[in-house]
């Protein structure tokens, strides 16, 4: 084992925090150990270069080869190997490494851990490394319920700065259902990326609204629009990402919500309009992706309406919903909260923005051509344009994900102009 020593590289591009890092993946003895498999191979999808340590107990469940032949890499195995520990092998992990990720995290070697031990591989590299760490932890609901397991994790994060994701609540393999499945190894990756992502948003508190709204016709059917949801969902999952404190009003949507944030589902413009009433008082930035109907019918039948009964030609009169952009613009004091409003368009796509950037009092309108291939509904990449004040900036085409960080970009900035920014502390987050 001959890479050199971690450095200190820098921000990160939160869009790609884990694309160039070094992380050190230490598998614990429980039957969550074949998950591990799967968290190795995300992390190196998402550009990381993944190294792994392994208690004895682990390799009861998984074997070693498994990870060698993910990595590419020596899987670190025995704190007196003649061969990994020539060079002092675990040192050379723990320098090296930007992030360690302990998955699963079992009761035995959390409590290991809060005692500081260094008795194996894991955690002899755990107590040497510099580099932030994340905990999965994964037992039996009774065992994490402990006030011992408890008290250890408590420890761990408070003394040792640990972060903690999960663990998830369902049917566990001991036959009990409860708090104790290792979380999802994507939900894993996500909270790994939270660590290394400059926390340019701590200490904000942001409302994303997202998806569409549907206004029922009949028992069966509604107006409804194109929009996924897509697209706020990515701007909730990036700005919790980023530190921020995120809650994510949700219209029917098939995209499931991002790790740590909290949601409050609704379906209707009038259900929006009064969720976004009773949040936006504690909000520093209020970002309005949702897919608003103009319209709902005027009158809503109680049973479903015959397609013989109707005739050959059905006029639906229809009354307008409540402008909920323009009255969140009207409301504000002092310029809080940030206003960031989103416009759908086929043509004049800039004038149209900077019309209802002035008509609607907002501090950055998010413009897309929706008729463009590959971007606006549906689809999981987009190319829009940030039109304020300052001007017209263009975002070059690219996944949601990563359009989601650029249009926060420039929220960062412009907070910036309005308050001290929040920093880029990076402080202990325990995700569930």
């Amino acid at each position: 084992m001959t890479d050199a020593p971690r450095l200190d590289r820098g921000p990160r591009d939160p869009a790609a925090p884990l694309a160039g890092s070094h992380v050190l993946v230490g598998v614990g003895g429980g039957i969550a150990a074949y998950k591990a498999a799967e968290l190795v191979r995300l992390l190196i999808k998402a550009g990381a270069t993944v190294d792994v340590a392994m208690t004895a107990r682990a390799q009861q469940f998984v074997g070693p080869m498994t990870f060698q032949a993910l990595t590419r890499r020596p899987v670190f195995t025995d704190l007196f190997s003649l061969t990994d520990e020539a060079t002092i092998g675990h040192i050379q992990l723990a320098d090296r490494a930007d992030l360690v990720v302990i998955a699963p995290a079992t009761a035995n070697l959390i409590a290991r851990l809060a005692a500081g031990m260094a008795d194996d591989a894991v955690t002899s590299t755990v107590l040497a490394t510099r580099a932030p760490v994340l905990l999965a932890p994964a037992m039996n609901v009774n065992m994490w319920g402990h006030p011992l397991t408890a008290a250890n994790v408590q420890r761990l994060v408070d003394v040792a700065k640990y972060n903690v994701v999960g663990p998830g609540d369902g049917f566990l393999a001991c036959n009990w259902t409860g708090p104790g499945r290792l979380a999802d190894p994507k939900d894993i990756v996500e909270a790994a990326a939270h660590v290394l992502s400059a926390q340019d948003l701590a200490g904000t508190r942001v409302l994303v609204t997202a998806g569409p709204t549907q206004e029922a016709l009949d028992p069966a059917r509604y107006l409804g629009n194109r929009s996924s949801g897509k697209m706020g969902v990515a701007l909730a999952a990036a700005a919790q990402r980023r530190g921020a404190t995120v809650t994510l009003i949700l219209g029917p949507s098939a995209v499931e919500p991002p790790l740590g944030v909290r949601v409050v589902p609704v379906e209707t413009a009038a259900q929006l309009g009064a969720a976004l009433d009773a949040e936006v008082g504690g909000a520093d930035v209020v970002i309005m992706a949702a897919a608003v109907a103009d319209y709902r019918p005027m009158t809503v039948s109680p049973t479903k309406l015959k397609r013989g009964a109707l005739g050959p030609e059905v006029q639906l009169e229809l009354v307008a919903n409540p402008d909920l952009l323009a009255r969140l613009g009207a409301r504000r004091t002092g310029g809080t909260p940030l206003l960031v409003g989103f416009a759908a368009e086929t043509t004049d796509v800039i004038a149209n923005a900077r019309t209802k950037l002035a008509a609607k009092k907002c501090d950055l309108i998010v413009a897309n051509d929706v008729g463009e291939p590959g971007a606006g509904f549906g689809v999981d990449t987009n190319h829009v344009t940030l039109v304020d004040a300052a001007g017209a900036h263009d975002v070059p085409a690219g996944p949601k994900a990563q359009v989601a960080h650029r249009i926060l970009d420039r929220v960062v900035a412009v907070l910036a102009g309005k308050r001290t920014p929040a920093g880029s502390q990076r402080g202990k987050r325990v995700l569930r």
